[in-house]
C-alpha cells in the first residue's frame, strides 16, 4: 500500500477496510476503499486519480475526535506520516517539524525528554499531531495554537502543497481555518515553536491546588496532567469514547449573570471581554445525564462531558443521545451545546 508517489493511485487502495481500531469511540465502521499515506509525495497523484473518477474522499488520522458512520464512502486516506526534526534551536526558541501521523502524546513526551518544555499541559490528549491544529486542541489552560509556527498541507482546491502561518490558520476556541474548510486540506507536517524561557502554567484549578506554593518541573506537571486526565476520562481501549463530546459554551456576561442568579452554583470562567465560558459538564450533570445509559451508549459516570460506547454502539446511537442532551440543556438553561468531534 505504501508505494512510490509515481504509482500511488486508486489501484493501490485496499477495499472494505475495517476501522474499528482507527476510531476511539469503538464504532464498527469500514472504508469502502482505504490507503495508508506514509509520505506526502503520495498525495498529488492519488488526489488527481480520485478527482478523475469523481469519488468522495476523506482523511482519517488517529480517529480520536470523530464519529464514524457504518460505511465511509469512496476513498479514505489514513495519515501515517512520521518523523520529528529539530529545525533550529538557539537561546530563545526551538523549532521542530513533526509528521502528521505522529502520536500526539508521544510527541509531547519526546519534547520533554529532549529538554524542550512548554507543552506538558497538553499531555495524554489522544490522536495525532496532524489533527491537533484542526481542532486547536487545548487542556489545562493551554491551546496548541500557542505553539504552532506553521502547518504544511496539500490544498485539494489549489492542487498543491501550501504552508499556512499561525495567523493564516485562524485559530479560535476548538476551531481553525482547517475545520472551517473541511475536505480541503490534507495536513502533512506541523512546525512548532517552543520558547526557551519556560514558566509553569498553573491556571487550571486542580494544578494550582496540587502545586500551591511550589515550583514544579515540566515533568512533574506532565505527570500531574496525566493523572488528572486518567481519573476523569476512560481509556478508549477499555471504554470507547472521543473525549469531551461538547464544547464549553460561551455566553455574554449578562446571560451568565442571569443564569447565576437562578443557579448560584453554576460553573463559569472568564473568556473574551464581555463573555464567559460555561462548564458544559456541569450543565449536563444538572440535567441528570451523568452516568445515564441508553442501550449500548451512555454518559460517563465520572465526567458528564464524555459520551461512551459500551460496545456495539453506532453513530446513530451516539448522536441520538447527544441530541437528547442538547435539547434538555437548551430547555433548562437556554444554552445551545456544540458537538466537539467531527461527524463524518
Amino acid at each position: 500500500m505504501n508505494l512510490p508517489s509515481s504509482s500511488t493511485t486508486l489501484a493501490n487502495c485496499t477495499p472494505k477496510l475495517g476501522l474499528l481500531q482507527r476510531n476511539t469511540l469503538g464504532i464498527e465502521s469500514y472504508a469502502e476503499q482505504a490507503i495508508v499515506i506514509s509520505k506526502s509525495e503520495q498525495i498529488p497523484l492519488l488526489l488527481q486519480d480520485i478527482k478523475a473518477h469523481g469519488l468522495p474522499w476523506q482523511v482519517l488520522g488517529g480517529g480520536s475526535n470523530v464519529v464514524l458512520p457504518s460505511v465511509l464512502p469512496g476513498i479514505t486516506l489514513l495519515i501515517d506520516i512520521a518523523g520529528k526534526e529539530v529545525l533550529s534551536s538557539d537561546g530563545t526558541e526551538t523549532l521542530i517539524r513533526v509528521g502528521a501521523g505522529e502520536h500526539w502524546h508521544d510527541f509531547v513526551q519526546w519534547t520533554l525528554a529532549q529538554d524542550f518544555p512548554g507543552m506538558e499541559n497538553l499531555a495524554l490528549i489522544p490522536g495525532t499531531v496532524g489533527a491537533s491544529p484542526i481542532q486547536n486542541i487545548g487542556a489545562y489552560g493551554l491551546e496548541v495554537a500557542h505553539f504552532i509556527e506553521n502547518v504544511q498541507a496539500f490544498d485539494a482546491e489549489k492542487n498543491g502543497f501550501v504552508t499556512l502561518s499561525n495567523r493564516e490558520c485562524e485559530f479560535a476556541y476548538r476551531d481553525s481555518y482547517f475545520k472551517q474548510n473541511p475536505n480541503r486540506f490534507i495536513i502533512t507536517q506541523v512546525t512548532f515553536k517552543l520558547p526557551k524561557a519556560w514558566a509553569p502554567k498553573l491556571t487550571y484549578a486542580e494544578l494550582a491546588k496540587q502545586f500551591s506554593n511550589q515550583s514544579p518541573t515540566p515533568l512533574e506537571i506532565f505527570n500531574a496532567v496525566c493523572a488528572i486526565r486518567s481519573s476523569k476520562l476512560p481509556d478508549p481501549k477499555v471504554l470507547g469514547n472521543a473525549g469531551s463530546f461538547f464544547q464549553n459554551p460561551i455566553v455574554s456576561e449578562a446571560q451568565c449573570t442571569e443564569l447565576a442568579n437562578q443557579y448560584p452554583a453554576i460553573v463559569s470562567f472568564p473568556d473574551a471581554v464581555g463573555q464567559r465560558k460555561l462548564a458544559a459538564g456541569w450543565l449536563i450533570d444538572q440535567c441528570g445525564f451523568k452516568g445515564k445509559r441508553i442501550g449500548p451508549v451512555g454518559v460517563y459516570d465520572k465526567q458528564a462531558l464524555v459520551l461512551v460506547n459500551y460496545g456495539g454502539g453506532s453513530a446513530q446511537d451516539i448522536l441520538g443521545l447527544a441530541k437528547q442532551i442538547q435539547d434538555k440543556v437548551q430547555e433548562t438553561f437556554g444554552v445551545q451545546l456544540q458537538i466537539e468531534p467531527n461527524i463524518f
